[in-house]
C-alpha cells in the first residue's frame, strides 16, 4: 500500500482543502474495497503541531503525525494558505525543508492553489510550470521568478509535481490524482459522489484582471495607467512608446519585464476585462461592447476573447448575466 500525506501548515490557512483531500481520497479507497480490492493509499494528515487552527479557532485539526515521524511517503499535498504568503513561509520552515527532502527521495507532490508558495519555497517549482489563485499569481512570480507561471491552467503536471489554480478547483486537482493513482472508474465515481465536473481544464473564465503593478518602473506604470483609462481610444503601441519619449524596442522590453506581458498583450487583457464587466452588469450587445473597449472587428474581439476567458462573448454573457437568462 502507498502512503499519502495531507500536510496541516502552521497558520490559520484553508481547511476545506485538507477536508476535502482527505474525505475524497477516502471514499476513493473504499470504493476500492466495494470492487474486492486493495485500498490504494494509507491516509495521513501530518504537521508541525499537535492541533491547528482554522477561522479563528472555530475549527481544530489534529494532525495524525509530525512531518518528522514520516521518514518516506508517495504522494504530499499540499493545502492553500491564508492570503498572508511570506508570513506563512516563516512559519513553516521545517515543512517546506520536508517537501523537499520527501521529492528528492521519490515522493510526488501536489499543491492546492496558493500552497504553491511552500513548493516555490522549497525549490520545488524553479524551471517547472505551475498554477495558483490568479490573485496571487503576479506576487508568486514576483518572489519566484524562475517559476514558469502558468496561470491559465486548472492543473499542471510535471515531473512529480502537480499544481492547481484557485479555491475551490482544488477538487479537480484531486480527482485528477485519484484517476492517476486508482483509474479512471474511480475518478468518475468520486466526481458523482461529490457533484464536482470532471476534467475543466482551464480556470481563464474566472480571472479577474487587475493589472501587473507590483513592480517600480513608474514610467511602465504610467503607460499601464493610460491602456487602462483610454480603452476607446486607437492608440497604437508606436504612439504609447512615443508619448514617453522612448524607443519602441526599449519601452517593449520595460514593459515586458515590469508585467510579464509585451504592451499589445497588456492592452488585450485590460480591454477584454473591461468587456466581461459589461457582459456581466449590462443588456448590451456584443457589438456595443466591442465599440466600447475599443475593437472595430468582431472576429477579431472574438478570438482575442476566447483567448483569454477561454469562453466566447456569448458564452460569457449567457453564463453570468442572471438579467438575460
Amino acid at each position: 500500500m502507498k502512503h499519502l500525506t495531507i500536510v496541516v501548515p502552521n497558520g490559520d490557512n484553508n481547511l476545506s482543502s485538507i477536508v476535502g483531500a482527505y474525505k475524497i481520497f477516502s471514499r476513493a479507497n473504499a470504493y476500492q474495497k466495494e470492487r474486492g480490492k486493495k485500498e490504494v493509499f494509507q491516509i495521513e494528515l501530518a504537521g508541525l503541531s499537535d492541533e491547528v487552527d482554522f477561522h479563528g479557532g472555530l475549527f481544530t485539526a489534529r494532525p495524525h503525525q509530525h512531518i518528522a515521524n514520516i521518514n518516506k511517503t508517495d504522494l504530499v499535498v499540499v493545502p492553500s494558505l491564508n492570503h498572508n504568503y511570506e508570513q506563512a513561509i516563516e512559519a513553516n520552515g521545517e515543512l517546506i525543508d520536508w517537501l523537499g527532502s520527501q521529492y528528492r527521495n521519490g515522493a510526488c507532490v501536489a499543491s492546492v492553489c496558493t500552497g504553491a508558495y511552500l513548493l516555490a519555497a522549497a525549490g520545488l517549482l524553479d524551471g517547472k510550470s505551475c498554477s495558483t489563485h490568479w490573485s496571487a499569481a503576479d506576487k508568486l512570480k514576483q518572489l519566484y521568478p524562475k517559476i514558469n507561471l502558468q496561470t491559465d491552467q486548472t492543473i499542471t503536471d510535471e515531473q512529480g509535481i502537480y499544481t492547481n489554480g484557485g479555491a475551490y478547483s482544488f477538487l479537480n486537482l484531486i480527482l485528477y490524482l485519484v484517476e492517476k493513482y486508482y483509474d479512471r472508474e474511480t475518478a468518475i465515481f468520486c466526481a458523482k459522489v461529490f457533484q464536482i465536473d470532471m476534467d475543466r481544464q482551464s480556470q481563464s473564465a474566472f480571472i479577474i484582471f487587475k493589472g501587473q503593478r507590483l513592480h517600480s518602473d513608474e514610467l511602465i506604470k504610467k503607460a499601464q495607467t493610460v491602456l487602462e483609462d483610454k480603452l476607446e481610444e486607437k492608440l497604437s503601441i508606436e504612439d504609447l512608446a512615443s508619448r514617453f519619449a522612448i524607443g519602441r524596442r526599449n519601452f517593449d522590453r520595460r514593459f515586458i519585464k515590469a508585467t510579464g506581458n509585451t504592451p499589445a498583450e497588456y492592452a488585450q487583457r485590460v480591454r477584454v476585462e473591461a468587456a466581461k464587466r459589461a457582459f456581466e452588469t449590462s443588456r448590451k450587445t456584443i457589438n456595443q461592447v466591442m465599440y466600447e473597449v475599443g475593437y472595430a472587428d468582431l472576429k477579431a474581439f472574438r478570438e482575442v476573447f476566447r483567448k483569454i476567458t477561454g469562453l466566447s462573448p456569448l458564452d460569457y454573457r449567457n453564463r453570468y448575466n442572471r438579467d438575460l437568462a
